[in-house]
């Protein structure tokens, strides 16, 4: 009896039977008929032969089979009958992207199904191995947004995975960018829920609401956002710092996100290792310690190194100070000069200090909080008010040009030898229309000096603890909103004036007549220096 019959004999008990033993001996009876046939149609017809066996032994009749066990490179949606396995919930793109196994940033893939990374789609690659493990077959490229079938190894082709990319990398267009401060945009998550493009929580993984609320701020600054969220216009940095802010500005801003909050991940990845460990995501820092570093750093990474080169940075948030130092005081150039000494400085930001806070109680036993108006704390520039350093010297300080957007510092924490503390005094400040040119001396260039505040910072608590919080401007809906970390609610503007505020920025409101596109011309002139932070 030859092998094909005992085969026969042996399944003729059991047709349903499913088992190794019957699969084997049906593919060994295939293999046979295929001999036999080959046998049958003699030398002259071509050999077929795998990829795996050796390909030194060429011949031009050799038909090599490809390792996948799909005919086609390319299936259409309809043909890959993996496409609805896809469980976009579980899809999350704001963490790093290495490989979940071989911690690789090289070649990695993105299960489509449980939202793991692994590297590489080939045979034995860890992509390969979890799609045989768990039966996930959907995998995209991270930086090609290509999708594959695994382990039939095919790239899939349809419409329906454009949602998938687009959140992935979101993209905007010119037109897009122009429409953000016209339209009252709404969007929905996969679960349901409501959120604001431009305007969404922000995941705190553990002490990083110090950025969070630096992220939030930007956000609102339009030119930032509009150069941040095209990435052409910084296409030739090379910076992964500038690309990971670019990528979390477009992630916040995405209109088609799956979920309603975005996670700074790889920003503050990008941050600690810039920063050389600075800012880290496990311990607090100052938020303004913070907002300045990061400013100086993009404008460095922009202009290739070179500070006194124009950029985005400077051209929203760059003004100029007038300092004059008595002569006879203090430790620099003033000690030994026989005149004061004048300088020109650029700033980024303008320190405001407060009053001391009283040392008594009063007779209800309570500490008295004192409140000040801003108009007040900010004669301190014009140019007229000493202050008072000792290593610096007797200083007056006079603004001679205004930037587009106004950075204030007020310094509630003081420390000393052996502890910090924080001053609790109100600031008194208007949300609209701050005139400067009722308590500074201003340049007579300077077409327009009124201000609208476009957020605020407060801090919670004790000095050395506490939280932040950010109270920011939506102008498409003239509305005030409250942000800390994923929390966002609408506020009173009352609110906003009556909180302690530590950080502010002010936008420059343009001249009568004069269109908000055409306001920051006055002050793109060329740098007079540095954009180190100068706070004075």
């Amino acid at each position: 009896m030859s092998k094909r019959e005992r085969d026969d004999d042996a399944t003729k008990d059991d047709p349903d039977e499913d088992t190794p033993s019957k699969r084997q001996r049906m593919v060994d009876g295939d293999r046979e008929d295929v001999g036999a046939d080959d046998q049958a149609a003699g030398a002259g017809e071509p050999k077929i032969k795998s990829e795996s066996e050796d390909a030194g032994d060429e011949d031009d009749d050799t038909i090599y089979l490809p390792k996948s066990t799909s005919r086609a490179a390319q299936k259409r949606g309809a043909e890959c009958p993996y496409l609805d396995t896809i469980s976009r919930q579980n899809l999350d793109f704001d963490f790093e992207k290495c490989c979940s196994v071989s911690l690789s940033h090289v070649n990695v893939y993105v299960c489509l199904v449980c939202g793991k990374y692994f590297q590489g789609r080939g045979l034995n690659t860890h992509a390969y191995t979890h799609s045989l493990e768990t039966g996930h077959h959907m995998f995209m490229k991270t930086d090609s947004g290509r999708v594959y079938c695994l382990p039939d190894n095919y790239e899939v082709i349809d419409r329906s995975l454009d949602d998938v990319r687009y959140v992935l990398n979101p993209k905007f267009t010119a037109p897009d960018v122009a429409r953000l401060d016209r339209d009252v945009k709404w969007a929905r998550a996969l679960d349901g829920s409501e959120y604001m493009p431009g305007l969404v929580g922000l995941n705190n993984m553990k002490s990083n609401e110090y950025a969070n609320v630096c992220v939030q701020i930007l956000c609102r600054i339009s030119p930032i956002r509009d150069f941040f969220l095209i990435p052409d216009n910084y296409a030739g940095c090379r910076s992964v710092l500038v690309q990971r802010f670019g990528e979390l500005l477009r992630k916040v801003w995405n209109t088609r996100n799956f979920k309603g909050q975005v996670s700074p991940h790889e920003f503050m990845q990008a941050v600690m290792v810039a920063s050389k460990k600075r800012f880290v995501i496990e311990e607090a820092a100052d938020p303004v310690d913070f907002w300045s570093w990061l400013l100086n750093s993009l404008h460095l990474e922009l202009t290739g190194g070179r500070p006194k080169k124009s950029s985005i940075i400077t051209h929203c948030f760059q003004g100029e100070l007038e300092v004059t130092t008595e002569a006879g005081t203090g430790k620099g150039k003033a000690a030994s000069a026989s005149e004061d000494v004048v300088e020109r400085l650029p700033f980024l930001l303008l320190g405001l200090d407060l009053p001391p806070a009283p040392l008594f109680k009063d007779v209800l036993e309570k500490n008295i909080i004192p409140q000040v108006p801003i108009f007040n704390i900010m004669r301190k520039f014009d140019g007229v008010s000493v202050s008072d350093d000792i290593r610096a010297g007797r200083r007056r300080f006079k603004v001679t040009r205004l930037p587009r957007y106004l950075c204030l510092h007020m310094k509630r924490f003081t420390k000393n030898n052996f502890f910090m503390e924080k001053n609790p005094t109100i600031v008194n400040f208007p949300v609209k229309n701050l005139e400067l040119r009722d308590i500074l001396p201003l340049p007579p260039d300077a077409a327009s000096s009124k201000y609208d505040l476009v957020a605020n910072v407060v801090h919670d608590g004790k000095a050395g603890e506490g939280t932040y919080r950010a109270h920011v401007h939506r102008k498409v809906e003239e509305i005030w909103y409250e942000v800390q970390d994923l929390r966002v609610v609408d506020i009173l503007p009352q609110m906003v004036a009556l909180s302690e505020s530590y950080f502010q920025v002010y936008e420059l409101k343009p001249a009568t007549g004069q269109t908000e596109a055409a306001a920051p011309a006055v002050q793109s002139a060329p740098n007079p220096g540095a954009s180190d932070n100068m706070e004075q």
